[in-house]
């Protein structure tokens, strides 16, 4: 078969899924070619109007022509120019220039091409985490409904993936909820220690602008300021090489990471918990879990959530062989790689966090499920409670240890070999022994008695820890998220 051009059949050329399939439009325009060469010639303006406020013989028509062209890009023309240059910055130099033929002298002036390619990539990385931000909190908002709806509801607790002591099902969620927190913290900080490369020239020495300001260091400096400011930061690197260290890409897929780690777990604990049908994701009236088995309620948004998760937590390793590798001021083997993993991790981020909002806001709970569970396990967990009224009666604790030992080995083998059900209590009630306390197995057999300080914990946590975060993005928190696909 014969690959089609581009302009035939849009859909005869590989396009990345993150983007075509999945990602939100802000997000994927956040990382688009627009933005970032949009922002190229915000951040000439930017040095222009600096080097002029400094007293650089640069003109206002200049900087008039400047403003007036900062969204007419010709992406035919700088295709062609770096075609012929193979220099990408300089490609854009030169079609900034066609159209500015006025301000063509100045554009640039003093500057390397990472004042350009740097430090657009510390804009974007940084709105990046404004886009993703809102959309934690909003996730974390949704589960904190949830988890104080469901504060009280027991349910069967599980260590190494076996019946353990009841928690709740608002407890549970709140496990989920407490790493998000920790994910939104270190967001936060990530985006809060971003700097701005700002003008250093070609290795960082910042000579170039020395040379232009005729040895003059604090015009040089307040160069730096003025340029930093403009572009929306409150501080620059003092040092950087070339480029900013690429120990800050490190900082920021590590975070990016750990948020997809927090969101794997979260999803894998609620596909155990679908197959155990005790909670179910969304599942729409026309949606099909298989083409084979029509029946199938397959979890596909936990599933895509892991499946993306993954591919997130593989992406850090990208930055930090980058980071191990650069010689000394620097070195270009860091730039090709840098275009694809920066933006897929944002990108696979900004997925896998709409995607969980869907789930949170439509999460389906199967109470009688539950109990049915519950009531197949705790006849085993009451046995102490069971031991301890029969003391408080007056017996003896070795032998009552002794007659539930026994008839808690005949009752799971009941369950195990004969498919029956629990029948310990049973046993206990037929059992002259027990007589004394015949009347309290009802209130020993309470589900609520098992589960502690849960519903107190939710509630506090809930009130001190989670929400509280969430304050400074309540204006920015999403409607209910509609998945395309």
């Amino acid at each position: 078969m014969a690959a089609p051009g581009a302009e035939e059949d849009a859909f005869g050329c590989y396009r990345s899924p993150l983007v075509s399939r999945y990602a939100s439009p802000e997000m994927g325009f956040n990382f688009s070619e627009r933005r970032k060469f949009g922002t190229w010639r915000r951040l000439w303006l930017y040095l222009a109007q600096a080097e002029k406020s400094l007293g650089l013989p640069i003109t206002d028509e200049q900087i008039q022509e400047m403003e007036a062209n900062l969204d007419n890009i010709d992406f035919k023309m700088a295709a062609e120019e770096e075609k012929r240059l193979r220099h990408d910055v300089m490609a854009h130099v030169h079609t900034f220039a066609h159209c500015c033929p006025k301000a063509a002298a100045i554009i640039h002036l003093g500057a390397t091409s990472c004042y350009v390619g740097d430090n657009t990539d510390l804009i974007v990385l940084r709105d990046g985490f404004n886009l993703l931000l809102p959309k934690l909190a909003t996730v974390i908002s949704r589960l904190a409904d949830f988890a104080e709806q469901y504060a009280d509801l027991p349910t069967l607790g599980f260590t190494h993936y076996q019946p353990a002591q009841l928690t709740t099902v608002g407890k549970r969620c709140c496990l989920w909820i407490q790493d998000l927190c920790m994910d939104l913290q270190n967001l936060e900080r990530a985006r809060d220690d971003l700097r701005f490369r700002g003008v250093k020239g070609t290795t960082g020495t910042q000579a170039s602008f020395l040379q232009l300001f005729e040895g003059d260091h604090d015009k040089v400096e307040e160069l730096d300021r003025l340029v930093t400011v403009k572009a929306g930061f409150k501080r620059a690197y003092l040092v950087t090489g070339q480029t900013y260290s690429r120990k800050v890409d490190v900082e920021i897929l590590s975070v990016l990471a750990s948020l997809g780690a927090s969101i794997h777990k979260i999803c894998t604990d609620i596909r155990l918990l679908a197959n155990l049908k005790e909670i179910e994701e969304p599942f729409e009236t026309d949606q099909i879990g298989s083409s084979a088995m029509p029946y199938k309620r397959n979890p596909m948004r936990s599933e895509r959530c892991c499946s993306l998760a993954r591919h997130l937590m593989t992406l850090v390793l990208n930055p930090l062989h980058t980071a191990s590798v650069q010689w000394f001021e620097r070195t270009l083997d860091d730039s090709a790689n840098r275009r694809v993993c920066l933006a897929e991790a944002f990108l696979t981020a900004d997925i896998i966090l709409s995607t969980l909002q869907n789930i949170s806001e439509g999460l389906v709970v199967y109470p009688k499920v539950i109990e049915r569970r519950i009531r197949q396990e705790l006849p085993f967990m009451a046995t102490e409670n069971i031991i301890m009224a029969m003391v408080k009666a007056g017996g003896n604790r070795q032998d009552c240890h002794e007659k539930i030992r026994i008839l808690s080995q005949q009752a799971a083998a009941v369950v195990k070999q004969e498919g029956g059900d629990n029948d310990l209590i049973a046993q206990i009630r037929a059992d002259p022994y027990f007589s004394p306390i015949q009347g309290q197995l009802e209130s020993l057999l309470e589900p609520t008695s098992f589960t502690g300080r849960a519903s107190q914990q939710v509630a506090r946590f809930l009130k001190e820890e989670a929400r509280p975060m969430l304050t400074p993005y309540q204006s920015k928190m999403g409607v209910k998220m509609e998945l395309a696909l």
